[in-house]
């Protein structure tokens, strides 16, 4: 806080007092390490998401390419052409009940993630009247 001694064109001194532009540049500066800690703590969070997302469809593809290798060897293992086809559908029907239970995981984790990362801002988002969603 800079104070400055203020003198009338008589010559008296007067009560020094807080210029408002001053207060103003606190606050600019207040509001300006504010933000950049929940750009910091947002970015974070959305890295460890991202992270999360990353290691589960990782492991995802994994498991499905191990469980194909399986499902092809076991197929080319049958004596006839209908277990072949049995070994096939009942991969496809495992398949899409994985892909289904790992889209619903994946939604689940984007809906997590967009929440933390959001979660630094909702002071000052409702400051200005925005309500985070539900």
């Amino acid at each position: 806080m800079v104070h400055c001694t203020y003198t009338s064109h008589h010559g008296m001194k007067l009560i020094p007092t807080e210029s408002p532009m001053i207060k103003s540049f606190e606050e600019l500066q207040t509001l300006s390490k504010d933000g950049y800690e929940a750009f910091v703590a947002s970015s974070t969070a959305l890295t460890k998401g991202l992270q999360a997302i990353a290691q589960e469809t990782t492991d995802f593809s994994r498991k499905s390419f191990e469980k194909g290798t399986q499902v092809v060897e076991k197929a080319t293992a049958t004596k006839s052409f209908e277990g072949a086809l049995e070994v096939q559908q009942g991969y496809a029907k495992e398949a899409y009940e994985a892909f289904v239970a790992e889209a619903t995981k994946l939604n689940e984790l984007y809906v997590a993630t967009a929440k933390e990362a959001y979660k630094p801002f909702e002071a000052s988002f409702a400051a200005f009247g925005i309500k985070a969603p539900k």
